[in-house]
């Protein structure tokens, strides 16, 4: 099963488009990152920019209304992602209960869906897309 790791740092809703993370902080998550890797769970990682360089594209009666960052109305946002292999929920759990983390910082666990956790009707709806792109 795949899971993803989502990184909700405190703070970084209002973070300066600029901001950069404290060099201690980002040896101490290649080290884990590392551990990921060695272990053979890791899958992807990336980082993401504050939201004060980002953009929210709201949809309401058909129409797209685009927001440039930072969001107001934010009160927790994502900073990065890892997306892992893991037999259980409660694997991927004990492995980002081994992030180094910062105090008040979260990671959310979540399991990807896979294609044959969908219904039928719902298999029947995405046609062969996800054979397509290999996702099956």
């Amino acid at each position: 099963m795949r899971y993803m790791l989502l990184m909700i740092p405190k703070g970084y809703e209002s973070a300066d488009a600029g901001a950069q993370p404290d060099p201690a902080q980002v040896a101490a998550m290649m080290r884990y990152n590392e551990s990921l890797q060695r272990a053979g769970v890791l899958l992807a990682i990336d980082s993401l920019h504050p939201p004060a360089s980002g953009a929210r594209v709201h949809f309401t009666a058909g129409r797209a209304r685009v927001v440039d960052g930072p969001f107001a109305e934010a009160k927790e946002v994502l900073g990065g992602y890892w997306l892992i292999q893991a037999q259980s929920r409660e694997e991927a759990i004990a492995w980002a209960m081994r992030c180094p983390a910062g105090d008040d910082e979260v990671i959310e666990v979540r399991q990807v869906h896979e294609f044959g956790d969908f219904s039928p009707e719902v298999q029947a709806a995405a046609g062969d897309y996800f054979e397509r792109v290999g996702k099956r």
